[in-house]
C-alpha cells in the first residue's frame, strides 16, 4: 500500500491510502485561528478532494481573514454616533444653483479631462440574475430601440466626453479616459469576452483596465468557515466596497498615478442614465475643493427604500445610512427652512474621489478591518445554512473624509436603475429605465426644435439618442430642428 505524502507546498502527492492525517503544517496554522474544522471530513475525502481542499486553505490569507472576522465580529452591537441630517451648506441643490455656476464647473471639468486628469472607475462584479439573465449585468439589453447594453451606453458616453473634453481647448489635442472596470470571479471571464467581441464598443483597447473584486470565507455566527463541499470553503465577494482593496492589491492605484489621473469618477453598473465621466459634477468636485463628493436624488416618498446621507455625530463626517437605521419619525421628519424631509438625499451610487483619498482609504480600510455582516443562506455540506457573508461598501469611504460634497441630481434625467425583472414589480426594471431613458430623450428633441409621431401613447415610447450625438442634450439644433422623428427609434448622426 503506497501511502499519502505532502509536498514542501502542503500540497497531497499521489497514493493509495486514505488514512494519513492533513499535512501538520497547515493543521497548526487553521488551529492557530479556531480553522481546524475544516479538516473535519479529511478521512471522508478522496486523494483529488484532499489535494482541492488542501489548495483552496493554501490561497487563503489566514491572518488578514481572521482579523476581519475579528474585527467586524467585534463591532457588532458597540454605540455608533448620533444622526444628524446634512448641513444643507454641504448639497449643491438644483433649486439654488445658477446657470452661470453650471456652466463655469462644465468648462472646468473638460478641461481637467482633457488635461488626462479624470480616470473611471466601474463597479461591475454584479451578474443579472434578479434580471433572469446568468450574464454579467452590464451585457444586459433593457430594450432601447438601438438594442445597446449597459456597456456600450457607458462606453459611448466616455467617448463623448472624450471628444467635447478635445473639442473645448483649442490646443494639447486628444487624451483619453482611462476605464478601470472591476469584475468578480463570476463575470471576469464573460465580461472580457464580451467586450472583445464588440471591439471595445469604439474605445481603444489599452484605455480599458479589467481586474477582480476579492471574495472571503462566509461564516458562522461565531466566526467558523462553512464549508460548501467538503473540499471546499464558501466563498462569497466581499461587496463592491472591495474596490478598495482589489485597487491597491492590483496596484491600479500607482497606475493611475502614472498616468497622470487626480480625480476618479466612481459609479454602478445597474444605472442606464448614468453620466458617466460628468464634465459639470467633475468641475464642481474640483471647484469645491473636497476629496470626496456623491451625487444625490431627493428621496421620492418617506418610506422609500433608500439608503440616504446623514451626519455621524455633531460636526462628524458624513455617511450614508440604510434605510432601516431611521426610525420612522426621522423617515418622515420635516425641515421647516426648506419644506424638504430632513433626511432626503438619497445615495445612487454616483461618487468623485480624489486619488490621494483613495489611497487613504484603501490603507484606512485594511487597517481597521471592519466588515457589514450580512446574514444569507449559504450553501453548504449542511445544505442551505443561515451564515454571515462579509462585505465593505463603496459608501464607506465618506467615514474617513474630511470633506465630503454633495450634488443633486434630477432623478429624471439621470438615475434609470435597472435592478428587478420585467413583471416581477413595478419599479426599477428594463422596462422602467427604458421609458426614463426614452421620456428623456424625447424632450431633448423637442427642446432642440425637433417634432415627434408616434403610433402608440407618447407616455409608452419615446426616441432614443445615441450618446455619441449628445451627452446631455447639448448640440442637438443641428440634428433636430425641423425635423420629425417617429417613436421608438435611435437617433444618431
Amino acid at each position: 500500500m503506497g501511502e499519502i505524502t505532502s509536498s514542501s507546498d502542503g500540497s497531497v502527492t499521489n497514493s493509495s491510502s486514505s488514512s494519513s492525517p492533513p499535512p501538520q503544517g497547515l493543521l497548526e496554522r487553521l488551529k492557530d485561528y479556531g480553522q481546524e474544522d475544516v479538516f473535519s471530513l479529511w478521512e471522508e475525502l478522496s486523494i483529488q478532494d484532499k489535494d482541492l481542499l488542501v489548495r483552496d486553505i493554501q490561497n487563503l490569507d489566514l491572518p488578514r481573514i481572521d482579523r476581519i472576522i475579528r474585527c467586524s465580529l467585534r463591532s457588532q452591537g458597540l454605540p455608533v454616533p448620533t444622526i444628524e441630517p446634512v448641513p444643507e451648506t454641504s448639497v449643491s441643490s438644483v433649486d439654488v444653483r445658477t446657470l452661470e455656476e453650471r456652466e463655469r464647473w462644465w468648462k472646468m471639468g473638460l478641461k481637467a479631462i482633457s488635461e488626462g486628469k479624470l480616470a473611471v472607475l466601474l463597479l461591475a462584479g454584479g451578474q443579472g440574475t434578479r434580471l433572469g439573465s446568468p450574464d454579467p449585468k452590464g451585457c444586459f439589453n433593457i430594450g432601447l430601440p438601438s438594442g445597446k447594453s449597459l456597456f456600450q451606453l457607458q462606453a459611448e458616453r466616455i467617448l463623448c466626453a472624450q471628444k467635447l473634453a478635445a473639442q473645448s481647448v483649442k490646443e494639447g489635442g486628444f487624451v483619453a479616459i482611462h476605464w478601470y472596470i472591476m469584475t468578480s470571479p463570476m463575470t471576469d471571464v464573460a465580461t472580457r469576452k464580451f467586450f472583445e467581441s464588440h471591439k471595445y464598443f469604439g474605445l481603444e483597447v489599452d484605455q480599458v483596465t479589467f481586474f477582480q473584486q476579492g471574495t472571503l470565507p462566509c461564516i458562522s455566527k461565531d466566526g467558523r468557515f462553512i464549508m460548501e463541499s467538503p473540499s471546499k470553503v464558501a466563498m462569497a465577494p466581499d461587496g463592491n466596497g472591495g474596490v478598495y482593496s482589489a485597487l491597491k492589491t492590483s496596484r491600479l492605484l500607482e497606475d493611475m498615478a502614472m498616468r497622470g489621473v487626480k480625480y476618479v469618477d466612481c459609479y454602478g453598473i445597474d444605472n442606464a442614465l448614468v453620466r458617466v465621466a460628468d464634465p459639470t459634477f467633475l468641475g464642481y468636485f474640483i471647484d469645491k475643493g473636497v476629496v470626496s463628493a456623491a451625487k444625490v436624488v431627493r428621496k421620492a416618498y418617506p418610506q422609500e427604500k433608500v439608503g440616504v446621507f446623514v451626519r455621524r455625530g455633531k460636526g462628524g463626517p458624513l455617511a450614508v445610512v440604510e434605510y432601516t437605521e431611521l426610525d420612522e419619525t426621522m423617515k418622515s421628519a420635516i425641515n421647516q427652512e426648506t419644506g424638504r424631509l430632513r433626511y432626503c438625499w438619497s445615495n445612487v451610487c454616483l461618487h468623485m474621489f480624489s486619488l490621494d483619498f483613495l489611497n487613504q482609504v484603501a490603507n484606512g480600510l485594511e487597517k481597521d478591518s471592519i466588515y457589514h455582516l450580512a446574514e444569507k443562506n449559504i450553501t453548504s455540506i449542511h445544505g442551505d445554512t443561515i451564515g454571515l457573508k462579509l462585505e465593505q461598501f463603496i459608501f464607506d469611504a465618506f467615514t474617513y473624509a474630511p470633506s465630503t460634497a454633495l450634488f443633486e441630481a434630477i432623478r429624471e434625467e439621470e438615475f434609470a436603475p435597472v435592478k428587478n425583472a420585467n413583471g416581477t414589480t413595478a419599479v426599477d426594471t428594463p422596462d422602467t429605465a427604458r421609458l426614463l431613458v426614452l421620456r428623456l430623450h424625447s424632450r431633448w428633441v423637442v427642446a432642440a426644435g425637433g417634432f415627434l409621431t408616434h403610433s402608440i401613447p407618447l407616455y409608452a415610447t419615446g426616441v432614443e439618442i445615441s450618446p455619441l450625438c449628445s451627452y446631455a442634450g447639448e448640440n442637438l439644433e443641428a440634428i433636430c430642428r425641423g425635423r420629425t422623428f417617429h417613436a421608438p427609434s435611435e437617433i444618431t448622426f
